[in-house]
Parts: structure tokens; sequence; C-alpha cells
């Protein structure tokens, strides 16, 4: 059973508020220096996670790692950078160079880090330098800062004009509150962080073509604008900034004509990290990762003939974790013929195995073929991505999973399950109240979330179920707790 959902994407009024902020690009904040500072060891600690490779061996990281970052009440997007040598020979340290060039332009803070037990090195007055000219926020960090005994060599970085540095140890945390604090204050407050050429349009779907490159995301926004709006051209990374079009499609429903807005963002193609040689390439992959936080849904194109890829599934991956519908787009079908189309969609089933609810579409943006379909694909996802199931409704559903699949006994305690309610829609995030949150098994969980697709629907849209335990009532008149 499908439910529809009370909130259509083609209503008039203006979108609240609260909702917008589900889809406001993040600050970017770039992590730059030389080789062997503890860029990757800060950048795990900024991010609370081990992502980045960490290693005594000078030049371990070579690509950009991202991360999603929070710090007094800020969400951003965390960038750490190559460690490079401007008087280095080496092709590779001048790739690494030309990576850290380009992730500070696309930056809305930089945080510059430096070594706090040593003498300042010449590549870190070029750094400085470099800093200055960019007119970027910089926040200077003298890292291996691990006791106030060191503090005083660390201040010597004072001599290259610095106005402050913060003396820190991202390896046990010291200092850590100060440079975030720091780092926040730098950011560009949240309304004028992302400029919208669409503001006042309304409750308007706002639609990112991701994809790697040629998969014919260009051809695809001329094909919906019916114009030459976006730059088409048969080499790869054509596209070397986001573009956005406001389009206005007529699709057939219910025997008529529905006629359904969208803005829509092409971005660059996305490819692999170590084929990111080019620093402008390098830019065009931070601004398709922001179009993706921009976006309400993501329409992931693959070249049907060549194959969904890895690097495809990755990229999918980026629009998950960060809450967007999608939906996988086939392009190039018309070049395959009926097998081969049906062979093709099930290789990118099997290759996108993770998300077996994100729709799969057949189509060609050359010859219009699959377009309509593609648009009411993108138009529903978008309805189920921001629709709500009542209380009352989910509960009724909840009482009849009770009864037929209770949750397994866990640790010789029994776990009870007592209510469920979405709290939050863009995406849809659903809270179950429980005895014991962490009792609850994670094959029971995927069996919760499963039943609440087949029920409810939410195609193309990842959803969220947080399990909390119930509040106990307060006694004599005190708070709850």
């Amino acid at each position: 059973m499908t439910r529809h959902y009370s909130k259509s994407p083609l209503r008039d009024d203006p979108i609240p508020a609260s909702a917008r902020a589900h889809v406001a690009a993040r600050p970017l904040v770039a992590i730059v220096g030389r080789p062997n500072v503890g860029k990757s060891t800060l950048f795990n600690r900024l991010a609370g996670s081990k992502i980045a490779i960490v290693h005594d061996e000078p030049g371990v990281t070579r690509d950009r790692s991202y991360a999603d970052a929070f710090a007094r009440g800020r969400e951003y997007l965390l960038v750490d950078t190559g460690g490079f040598d401007p008087e280095s020979d080496d092709p590779m340290q001048q790739g690494i160079a030309r990576h850290v060039n380009a992730a500070i332009a696309e930056a809305d803070v930089v945080i510059c880090v430096l070594d706090g037990t040593c003498d300042v090195h010449p590549a870190d007055r070029e750094a400085v330098r470099l800093l200055r000219n960019s007119k970027k926020p910089v926040i200077f960090a003298a890292n291996k800062a691990d006791s106030p005994s060191v503090d005083a060599l660390a201040f010597d970085a004072y001599r290259l004009g610095i106005p402050e540095i913060f003396p820190v140890s991202a390896l046990h945390g010291r200092g850590m509150a100060q440079l975030e604090e720091a780092v926040v204050a730098a950011m560009p407050d949240e309304d004028d962080s992302v400029p919208d050429p669409f503001a006042g349009l309304g409750d308007v779907p706002r639609i990112a073509l991701i994809g790697r490159p040629n998969a014919g995301k260009s051809s695809l926004l001329n094909r919906l604008v019916g114009a030459e709006r976006s730059l088409v051209d048969s080499r790869p990374g054509t596209t070397r900034d986001t573009v956005d079009a406001l389009v206005r499609y007529s699709v057939k429903r219910d025997g008529g004509h529905v006629e359904i807005p969208l803005i829509v963002l092409d971005t660059a193609g996305i490819r692999k990290k170590a084929k990111v040689d080019d620093a402008v390439e390098s830019a065009s992959v931070m601004r398709a990762i922001r179009a993706i936080e921009r976006a309400e849904i993501v329409v992931l194109m693959c070249d049907a003939k060549e194959g969904v890829a890895e690097q495809d599934a990755k990229i999918l991956g980026l629009a998950v974790d960060r809450g967007r519908g999608v939906v996988v787009a086939l392009n190039k079908s018309d070049l395959l013929d009926p097998a081969e189309a049906k062979k093709a969609e099930q290789i990118a089933r099997d290759t996108l195995s993770f998300t077996p609810w994100a729709p799969v579409v057949r189509l060609s943006a050359k010859t219009g073929r699959g377009v309509s379909q593609l648009v009411d694909t993108i138009s529903k996802v978008r309805e189920a991505w921001a629709g709500r199931v009542s209380t009352g409704e989910l509960n009724r559903f909840f009482e009849e999973v009770l009864e037929t699949h209770p949750p397994p006994t866990m640790g010789g305690r029994a776990t009870r399950l007592y209510y469920v309610t979405q709290a939050e829609s863009r995406p849809p995030t659903f809270v179950v109240v429980t005895n014991a949150p962490e009792h609850v098994h994670f094959s029971y969980q995927r069996y919760i979330q499963n039943t609440i697709r087949k029920r409810f629907g939410f195609d193309g849209t990842p959803i969220r179920i947080r399990y909390r335990a119930k509040r106990k009532r307060p006694v004599d008149g005190g708070e709850a707790t």
C-alpha cells in the first residue's frame, strides 16, 4: 500500500524557513599546510572520527577528503588537503599544490596548520603569503602543542605577521574548543552562505544532476529547458561550474497534463580522486558536492552503455548521507536493444544495492524518450521526501507489526516499543520510543524500516529511524527525566 502524502510539490505558498534549512549548503572549511604538520589528525579530530589516514611519513594525504562536521551549533563541510611544498619540483607535489589552491578558492574559511614544535619553515611563509592573497578568513593553528610549555615555541609563528595563532594538540584535543569557536565566528552568516537566485518562487523542487563526466547531464538540462541553456560537448568535464535553471515541464497524469516546475542544478562530472589532476576540475568536484547540499532531489545520471560503476555508487552515497531523495537515470538507453537495456538496469540495481528503494528510469536525453517519466518520478519522489504520516496512522500500523513480529529479547531483557511518531520530513525521520534503545537489534531495526516502506511507500527517499528511551514521569512536581 502506497500512501498519498499530505504535502504536494506543486503548492504555491512559500516554503517555510525551517524547511529551507534542510537544503541550505553548509560552509566549507579547508585545512591546509605543509607536509607532516598534523593536518589529517586535526581533520579527524574536527570530524569526530578517524577518516583520514594518519602517518608520520610526509605526504600521506595526496587527495582531498571530505567530512560532515558540527561545532557550536553550526554544521559545515570539512576538507582535508595534501601537504604542499611550493619549492618542490616533484610533479606529484605540484599536483597537490594545485589541489590546495582549488580548495582555498572554494572554501569559506581556511585553517592553516603549522608545526608548533619547530621553527618557521619556508613553506609556512609561502602558505601565509598565499592565504593573504586569497582574501579568505584564515585561522592559524600551531599543532603539536601538547602542553603549555610548548606554547612559547608555537608563538614564534607570530614572526610571519599572523594576527592570532591558536596552540592546539589535534592528537590529544588540547585547545580545540578555542579553535572551533574561532572557525565558527569566521563562517558566513547562515542566511548569507548560499545566494539563492530563485528566492521568492515558492516551494519549487530543487534537483541536482550529478554523475561521472560525459553521462549526459547537460544534455538532459537542455532537453528540459528546450534551449541551449548549458554547453553540451562530447568531451568529459565540459561543465566546470554549477548551472541553475528554472524548468516548467508538462507530463501526462490522470488522463490530462500537469505542468511541473523544477529548479535544476547541472553540475560538473565527478571523477575518481586519483583522476582529478587539474585544479579547475578539483574546484568543480567541490561545487558539485555543494550542489548536492543545495538540492532536495538528486538525479544520478549514468551512461547505460558503459554501465554503472563503483564511482557512481560513491556519488549516490554522498546524496543519501545528506538525506536527499534520489533517482537513478540510465541515459543513452536508445543505444541499447531491449535485452541490453534490461541487463543494464539489473547491473545498476546490483551496483547500487544499498538503495533498493531508489527508482531507476531509462531515458535518452538526446531523443527525449523517457524524460517525461523521469520528471514524473522526480515529482513523486519529492512528494514522498517532503511528506508526513499522521501519528495515529503510524501507531495503528505499529500495533499490527508488534502483534505479528515483536522485537526479540536482548541480554535477558524484554524490549518494549511503546509508540512511533514522525518527527521530521525532508527526509522523513521517525522516532520510536522504547524502554531500551540499545537493545533494539540492528536486524529488527532494518525490519522496521522495511515494513514502514512497504506500508507507506517513501520510494526514492532515505528514511531515518531513531530509538529513544521513554522519559520518566516527574515526581512531586519535578521535571521529567
